[in-house]
């Protein structure tokens, strides 16, 4: 994997123009990570693409990956109808519905905090994006650091899609972004909606 590259900025606007240009110069990209600070926050952008060979068949994933605050034992897990996932159940986590039509018709969202994770899909730039997506995981997961003796929460992203189209992109990040925002509301108990 090529080096990580660093982008900062207060807001989206300043970070996304700095990875678009980024993007655009780079006409073949295979291997891709970036680090984007806005607004005090790091998000990881990884995106592999393999495009196998011989008698190996190839592979894409675009994933998004930010570190969270204590999540206070609030878990979800999100992905598309059809994907067997046994995993949540062991977890405490029982199958809800967001109260949005298409969300519900076509994820499968499990959480331990119904009202929480209906709190993420509140936006509907949110709801848009995750209608669309198809091969795909995500939630909040825990991993074990470097340095450190108990694992920490992440949220995460993965796309089975090597997405390089800066647009597109960017969508997936304003929608990351913008749950990664809401859960960090929920330690001050504010949530708004648009």
């Amino acid at each position: 994997m090529e080096k990580q590259k660093v982008f900062a900025g207060k807001t989206e606007a300043e970070v996304w123009k700095q990875i678009e240009a980024d993007l655009n110069s780079d006409q073949d990209i295979y291997d891709y990570s970036a680090i984007i600070e806005q607004d005090g926050k790091k998000v990881d952008l990884i995106i592999e693409i393999d495009l196998g060979g011989g008698f190996e068949g190839g592979y894409e994933n675009t994933a998004f990956s930010a570190v969270i605050a204590d999540p206070k034992g609030f878990k979800f897990a999100v992905h598309r109808d059809g994907f067997i996932d046994d995993i949540g159940k062991f977890l405490g986590m029982q199958d809800v519905e967001v109260g949005y039509t298409d969300l519900d018709k076509h994820l499968v969202i499990k959480t331990n905090d119904e009202t929480k994770v209906k709190a993420l899909f509140s936006h509907k730039h949110v709801r848009e994006v995750f209608d669309k997506l198809e091969d795909f995981d995500f939630g909040i997961h825990l991993h074990s650091v470097e340095h450190s003796d108990h694992k920490h929460a992440f949220l995460e992203l993965n796309i089975e899609d090597g997405i390089t189209e800066p647009a597109e992109l960017r969508k997936l990040y304003s929608a990351f972004y913008s749950v990664l925002e809401t859960i960090d509301n929920f330690k001050e108990d504010t949530i708004s909606s648009d």
